[in-house]
């Protein structure tokens, strides 16, 4: 075995990221590393190249134990990394980037002469003729990607970790770059493969390791488990299901559509959705790491510009350069990480809930305190946020109660259309369940709500319809009648293709 990582355990802030979480590769094999957002992968390869250190396991490479300190110490060993924002310096040449810190000398002098024609040798090897004297940033996504792969082959490197290297190719180069894979594997280089495109990782992987919440969950070869079975080992359930929050789906489809996607596409993440959101219901957005969800509602929100489609709010047509375009249309946004793009911790809860409605609480630049203390009170009352006042830094509230304050901060503005992605992520089945119930009572209000889970009990909780996404498209519609867990999941894994 090239690769032995055993029982590796690593904690930030009290709070466990790995949990005796193991990860085995053997000479030459082309092994996936799956796993939604939190579930360790990013940790437990930073401990491997040594960017973190790691509190308790034992790691075995090339047939001794290491404990690598640093990311030059495991480049030295002969584990090399290539991160999807590729590390080369685009102003430079080829040559000089697969020689970087490395370049051969004469009389103390670079000689370009030996950078050339090592660079042509190496890039020989993967069937790419290309000028080594012009700068990688005069060449697209794949080739300068081919050279970071050279320079980690002119390095000996014995194992080789790819951290979503096709997220900003198209399908011609994917398939240069899975030919050079396989090269490599020829030579006896093992690759770990981070993905979560299910048809790349079986088209190109011998085996996968699937993590959840901090722990190696399930181990495979490729060919003995399915998409569906590969999806549920990510995904798992939760301890205590929801109780089933959204009524009978009659009547829901004569209800008028307050927002629609046709088409929709941006750029590499989002190439072609199709969505609808009817008023007072709750429209669920499903799909794994990567399938765009969240880059679906930068696009409503006017974060990211539609490219090509339409976007439909209230039967016109809309096209949004930035977010106050779409509050101007009431369309609200409760953001996936909201202590990076949600709560401002030093600010007080009264603060933090008025921010979007700040324009309309000022006059000739004075904020009008009565009527903010008269908003914030009665959200504060009507969503049952636990707080000591309006004063408090909304830090020192726990989870729950941070989401609803983010939730009332675009209630109190009295949106048409509210947008909440991951709401109850981070917070505890208590308040995960109020949460729900809070956006259901809202719905059925006359709210229309998209909400985007990557629970699966929430969405069958909660939502009138399911859209699911796949690599940036549509790929199946479940209204309330037709919801269950078997379905959903056939659905992400994409069944039927």
């Amino acid at each position: 075995m090239l690769l032995s990582m055993q029982d590796i355990s690593k904690s930030f802030a009290g709070v466990a990221a790995l949990r005796s979480a193991t990860l085995d590769v053997a000479d030459g094999e082309i092994m996936a590393l799956v796993g939604q957002n939190g579930a360790g992968k990013s940790t437990l390869i930073k401990i491997l190249t040594g960017a973190y250190k790691v509190e308790t396991g034992r790691i075995a490479f090339n047939g001794r134990d290491v404990t690598f300190t640093s990311p030059a110490d495991s480049q030295a060993a002969g584990i090399a990394t290539i991160y999807q924002e590729i590390n080369l310096a685009a102003q430079r040449s080829v040559a000089e980037n697969i020689y970087l810190a490395r370049e051969p000398r004469r009389f103390g002098l670079l000689d370009h002469r030996r950078m050339r024609e090592g660079a042509r040798r190496v890039l020989e090897a993967f069937h790419l003729d290309i000028d080594v004297d012009r700068p990688v940033a005069s060449f697209n996504a794949a080739t300068r990607q081919m050279v970071a792969i050279a320079r980690s082959v002119e390095q000996n490197a014995k194992l080789l970790i790819m951290d979503e290297p096709t997220s900003s190719l198209d399908e011609r180069e994917v398939s240069i770059l899975f030919d050079t894979i396989r090269t490599l594997q020829a030579r006896g280089v093992a690759v770990i493969f981070i993905g979560h495109r299910l048809d790349e990782l079986y088209a190109i992987c011998n085996r996968v390791t699937i993590m959840r919440d901090g722990q190696t969950v399930a181990v495979s070869a490729m060919q003995d488990i399915s998409k569906m079975e590969l999806v549920r080992h990510m995904l798992g359930r939760e301890l205590a299901a929801f109780e089933a929050l959204s009524k009978s789906a009659e009547g829901h489809e004569e209800r008028p559509v307050r927002l629609e996607l046709e088409a929709a596409g941006s750029g590499t993440r989002v190439r072609q959705v199709d969505l609808t959101v009817r008023e007072g219901e709750i429209s669920g957005l499903a799909g794994l790491l990567g399938s765009g969800r969240s880059e679906t509602a930068r696009i409503i929100f006017g974060m990211d510009r539609l490219e090509r489609g339409s976007l439909r709010v209230g039967g016109q047509a809309r096209t949004y350069t930035e977010p106050a375009d779409a509050i101007a249309d009431g369309i609200g946004l409760v953001s996936e990480d909201r202590k990076v793009d949600g709560i401002i911790p030093d600010m007080s809860i009264r603060e933090n809930m008025t921010l979007a409605l700040l324009p309309k609480l000022r006059k000739a630049g004075v904020i009008n305190r009565a009527r903010q203390d008269e908003i914030v009170q009665r959200f504060i009352t009507a969503l049952r946020i636990k707080c000591a006042s309006p004063d408090q830094p909304i830090k020192e509230l726990s989870g729950g109660n941070q989401q609803k304050v983010l939730l009332a901060r675009w209630l109190c503005t009295d949106p048409k259309v509210l947008i909440v992605d991951e709401p109850t992520r981070g917070i505890d089945i208590g308040a995960k369940s109020e949460i729900l119930k809070l956006l259901r009572q809202l719905a059925d209000e006359g709210l229309s709500v998209l909400m985007i889970s990557s629970e699966l009990e929430e969405l069958l909780a909660a939502a009138d319809r399911i859209t699911v996404l796949s690599d940036g498209a549509s790929v199946a519609v479940l209204p309330r009648s037709a919801m269950s867990e078997k379905a959903l999941l056939a659905a992400m894994a994409h069944q039927g293709e």
